[in-house]
């Protein structure tokens, strides 16, 4: 179905940890070989917020996309999140992960943006930046439209004009503008993706205009997510909203009716390991453990919706 780069279930993975704080390797090596087992993923995004990124020292988040691109770069396309002040730290990083087996970095605006902003000038010229240092595929990171650090259309038809971009995460929020966006950016540049990520709004903005998806949920119900897009995306109404019906429930065990977020990434990870499908909870400092009772709802709510919690699991 997938036969053009770039499109389908991307999963934007978690990052399991050990008591001590370091990366449970062995357990990330078993998270991403059941993820790519999975019909219909295309690839695999690591280091994203999903995955902690703000938590990785620089060396993990290399380390990371190494064990994925030695794992199952052999199967499906390796992305690495870029997340960097400036134009000469992300070219960087964008090289580590280059060096380490990396198809692709997903470049992320710089944080200082949200609080000060920036000029058109300065957010096309950080792509160009990076484009020419570190000569990689660069998934473009489109933040929601009411922060600071949100592209307007006008920008991102000019970072589509980039030789190296190839793709837009599309994260507006805005569905308003969706749908506008979509047919203007594939009437400019067909040959790039315009994907989801919008976790919430996931089935509506496949229906208005998407060529996949690349979605935190995909990481956490890899089956369930990829049969809602390929439903979606090949106009299987019925299909789709009967895999949107199971999703719905997890979705606000997750998001409590709001965006991703470190907390909702927190609680994915807890009914993740609830279930049996990932090895620990814990998530980096300064983020703190959920409290019992707090598990505790997220176990019976699992329950609730038909998902059984491993024997064991609240131990």
């Amino acid at each position: 179905m997938f036969d053009k780069p770039w499109t389908g279930i991307l999963p934007a993975t978690l990052c399991p940890f050990n008591d001590d704080d370091s990366i449970d390797e062995i357990g990330l090596r078993d998270y991403v070989q059941y993820l790519a087992s999975v019909d219909g993923i295309t690839g695999l995004v690591c280091n994203g917020h999903t995955g902690e990124v703000m938590s990785l020292r620089n060396h993990e988040r290399a380390r990371v996309t190494e064990i994925m691109a030695d794992e199952v770069g052999h199967k499906v396309k390796i992305v690495s999140g870029v997340c960097a002040e400036g134009s000469d730290e992300a070219i960087g990083q964008a090289l580590a992960a280059k060096d380490v087996g990396a198809d692709a970095i997903l470049l992320m605006p710089p944080h200082h943006w949200l609080r000060f902003g920036r000029s058109s000038e300065t957010a096309v010229g950080f792509f160009q930046d990076v484009a020419e240092g570190a000569d990689i595929d660069i998934i473009v990171h489109q933040y929601p439209a009411w922060t600071k650090a949100g592209y307007s259309l006008a920008e991102m038809l000019e970072m589509v004009e980039i030789d190296r971009v190839v793709s837009i995460k599309m994260g507006t929020r805005d569905m308003s503008r969706w749908a506008f966006d979509y047919r203007n950016l594939k009437r400019a540049a067909p040959d790039v993706s315009i994907i989801s990520c919008q976790d919430e709004y996931l089935l509506v903005t496949l229906l208005d205009g998407a060529d996949g998806a690349l979605v935190g949920f995909a990481g956490f119900v890899p089956e369930l997510i990829s049969g809602l897009v390929q439903a979606a995306l090949r106009g299987d109404l019925e299909e789709a909203n009967a895999l949107q019906n199971k999703v719905r429930p997890l979705s606000q065990i997750v998001y409590r009716f709001g965006e991703p977020s470190s907390d909702a990434h927190q609680r994915m990870k807890c009914a993740m390991t609830l279930l049996g499908k990932f090895p620990s909870m814990r998530m980096r400092r300064p983020i703190r453990p959920l409290p019992p009772e707090e598990v505790e709802r997220i176990a019976a709510e699992l329950v609730a919706a038909g998902f059984p919690v491993v024997e064991g699991a609240l131990a």
